[in-house]
């Protein structure tokens, strides 16, 4: 039985998957937006909202906190020095999730994951 068992597997190894999520958080606030599966995407937004959530305090705990997650100078950086500020005055729903195609060798449902534009 599942009971209790939250999160989606993605057919992985726990360290792999984890692994998976901090890259693809981390490739985020590089890039501001990534293509990946629907699923994927699902997945890793709850993550990064707590990760900016996080970034709006700006405290050495904070950066602390995102630096165990993150794993790099780079990503927690630019999470504290340019993405959390422009979410300052927003409540919430730092993140959008856009349906873009099935991709062609597995028939995958494919999203872009960004950043909205204004906070």
């Amino acid at each position: 039985m599942r009971h209790r068992k939250a999160g989606r597997k993605f057919g992985r190894s726990h360290s792999h998957r984890r692994a998976m999520l901090r890259n693809m958080a981390s490739s985020l606030f590089l890039h501001g937006r990534i293509e990946t599966t629907r699923q994927k995407a699902k997945e890793i937004r709850p993550i990064v909202e707590k990760l900016i959530t996080l970034g709006r305090a700006d405290t050495v705990h904070a950066r602390r906190l995102a630096a165990a997650y993150l794993r790099g100078k780079g990503p927690v950086q630019v999470l504290f020095d340019e993405v959390a500020p422009r979410f300052m005055d927003r409540p919430g729903g730092y993140t959008r999730i856009i349906p873009t195609r099935q991709r062609v060798g597995d028939a995958a449902e494919m999203a872009v994951l960004e950043l909205v534009e204004q906070g």
